[in-house]
């Protein structure tokens, strides 16, 4: 079984930044993508962003395209997301996911981490 585990959550005023980490571990299965996704409450899941692990091929969705961005260090088995230029609506427990090739569906990821509470005040 693999577990993803992210953090790096927290408080930030609107405009600053976070940096996001998941590591995977355990049995570390072949996936092809691993992404991010955000929930407030009372709201859907949403996508984030996703990053095709061999290659490295980025999608963001529009709400956050310019300002975040996901790497990869395969050596750590570990995704970032460099979060800048936040803003209260960023507000969200951010999670990470791995699973098929990259889709903006959370159906498309078998693998989830316990998620990350990050809060942009205003």
């Amino acid at each position: 079984q693999v577990q993803l585990v992210d953090s790096g959550g927290g408080l930030a005023q609107a405009g600053g930044s976070l940096r996001l980490s998941c590591v995977a571990s355990g049995q570390i299965f072949s996936w092809y993508t691993m992404a991010w996704f955000r929930q407030a409450p009372g709201k859907e899941r949403e996508f984030v962003g996703g990053i095709i692990w061999t290659g490295g091929n980025t999608l963001y969705a529009n709400s956050v395209k310019g300002r975040f961005t996901i790497s990869r260090d395969n050596a750590k088995n570990t995704m970032y997301l460099q979060m800048n230029s936040l803003k209260p609506e960023d507000t969200a427990v951010y999670a990470c996911a791995a699973g098929g090739g990259l889709s903006t569906a959370a159906s498309g990821y078998s693998y989830w981490g316990q998620g990350t509470q990050v809060t942009v005040s205003s």
